[in-house]
């Protein structure tokens, strides 16, 4: 057993900012990452930049923004907690903290538009944004006397007053979190790490479906320890799809991300005959909220029988293109595609969930003790559709404000538990068994939980799914531990959340669109 003052499951932007906060302010605060290297996760891979401010924005300008692409279904608090705080903490923080390296034109930093935005807000680093930020934040994290990290631990569950107490009457107390059981894949060792506070950081889930930007390690760990606690969660059925991956025949998983910052560098989606589309879906064109312009693509290749539609970018040239947009140049150009002088091939993904871990201003979930920041939380500020850029910034804001607020000692804040020793299995994992229970929950989730919903759809979705779950449980329970088989259990328990929350939600909105309510 271990204990910390702050247990942190995550080392994206949002977990490192909190742990750094809390630390700084006298903390000991232990960093998780299931990854055998700290840069893990979606940050390390955005690409198109992080909301700043333009010389004549406002709050309130950036805030119309935002809720104008929630699909009005944005919490307004939130939402100008971001707008306000948010540019502030650019500055203070990324800027003249960390100093990260942001592109400049003529000294000053340079702006870019993206899809939905009113005016060239985003601050970037060529197409690697998030590479340079996460870095310039690790060294601080790494180097902070504070702060423990263990990399190749993955949590198992949260441990609960009302799950993990010996003492029966906890049952009756607020619902509360004191640490998390944890697997530690360097050692095959299980135990319990206490805390007073624990910050869940996890990220996303787009690995639950076929096709997905989403890093590997993306598995819905965090809605899948939330909702086995019984964790207050929502707007799970609002999954944002990006437009444009990039789309390749012969490698059907390679789809990483074409950023919308092309589209706002002057980008044009055109179909299979070369004709652009998206004015007579929107009136902003290929910079329409990105649920229009992934729903409009998804049309457009119904119409055409084609596989895929094309990002043409060839009239900035070859030069431009390698120093704006290196990495994509040089991801494409691997795949056979010359950007310079020829479109890019690009379908749809599942690229960020817009929902997840309720929690209020400073990241504080339904239980006490227990937090939730970045993708895995919901703030409300994306409603039922993100804005572009608006994820780092989020991650940003929230794991400030909580890493401010678990410093806060509240009563029971040290009540530890005797809690039931942990009992291992031995059976060895059944690889093929795993790969297709992977494959069934992916390809279900694409094709019934997708761009395009109704109820028939989504019925047999739940029943296969609850189907494989009793499987899957199965297998969990008889397997010798390992980082695959806990994955898998966290992938459907975060399949069926999502689908029920779909199930749930009758109207079309933002990025959730039923074709039908028969």
């Amino acid at each position: 057993m271990k204990q910390t003052d702050i247990l942190i499951i995550g080392t994206g932007i949002a977990g490192s900012i909190a742990a750094i906060t809390a630390a700084d302010n006298g903390n000991r605060v232990t960093v998780l990452t299931k990854t055998d290297d700290i840069v893990s996760g979606s940050t390390s891979i955005a690409q198109g930049g992080i909301i700043y401010k333009a010389p004549d924005d406002t709050p309130e300008k950036l805030a119309a923004d935002i809720m104008t692409a929630g699909a009005g279904h944005c919490w307004e608090p939130a939402v100008m907690q971001l707008a306000t705080l948010g540019p502030k903490l650019v500055e203070d923080l990324l800027l003249s903290r960390f100093n990260v390296d942001f592109d400049k034109t003529d000294n000053h930093l340079d702006l870019t538009a993206e899809g939905a935005h009113s005016l060239r807000r985003i601050i970037h680093c060529k197409d690697i944004t998030g590479r340079h930020i996460i870095k310039a934040i690790h060294k601080t994290l790494v180097e902070h006397p504070n702060i423990t990290i263990l990399t190749n631990h993955i949590a198992i569950d949260l441990l609960t007053l009302s799950h993990h107490s010996k003492n029966s009457v906890d049952i009756y107390k607020h619902p509360a979190c004191f640490g998390a059981i944890v697997f530690d894949a360097n050692s095959g060792a299980t135990f319990p790490i206490f805390a007073h506070k624990t910050i869940l950081a996890t990220g996303g889930l787009g690995q639950i479906f076929l096709h997905t930007t989403n890093p590997r390690e993306a598995t819905g760990d965090g809605i899948a320890l939330a909702s086995r606690a019984g964790v207050r969660c929502f707007n799970l059925e609002y999954i944002q799809f990006h437009p444009t991956a990039f789309y390749n025949e012969h490698y059907q998983q390679t789809r990483f991300l074409i950023s919308e910052s092309m589209r706002g560098e002057g980008g044009k989606l055109i179909d299979k005959n070369g004709n652009e589309f998206m004015q007579r879906f929107h009136h902003l064109g290929s910079l329409a909220p990105r649920d229009v312009v992934a729903r409009s693509i998804q049309t457009v290749l119904q119409e055409t029988s084609a596989p895929c539609v094309f990002l043409d970018i060839t009239a900035k040239g070859e030069d431009w293109l390698q120093n704006r947009f290196p990495e994509i140049f040089t991801n494409c150009l691997q795949m056979g595609v010359n950007i310079s002088n020829e479109p890019i091939p690009v379908i749809p993904a599942a690229h960020y969930s817009c929902g997840g871990i309720g929690v209020n201003l400073n990241g504080r979930t339904s239980f006490q003790r227990l937090y939730a920041v970045g993708e895995i939380s919901c703030t409300g500020v994306h409603g039922a559709n993100r804005l572009a850029s608006t994820s780092l910034l989020e991650a940003l804001v929230w794991g400030y404000t909580a890493g401010n607020d678990v410093c806060i000692s509240k009563e029971d804040d040290d009540y530890f538990p005797p809690i039931y020793d942990w009992v291992s299995e031995t059976e060895d994992m059944d690889n093929i068994l795993m790969v297709q229970d992977w494959s069934s929950i992916k390809n279900t989730m694409w094709n019934y939980v997708g761009l395009f919903r109704t109820n028939q759809r989504l019925q047999r979705a739940i029943k296969m799914l609850t189907e494989l779950k009793i499987e899957i449980e199965r297998f969990y329970k008889r397997t010798k531990l390992s980082r695959e088989i806990i994955e898998l259990r966290n992938g459907i328990e975060t399949a069926i959340a999502v689908t029920n929350a779909t199930i749930a939600s009758p109207v079309s909105r933002g990025a959730h669109y039923i074709i039908n309510n028969e």
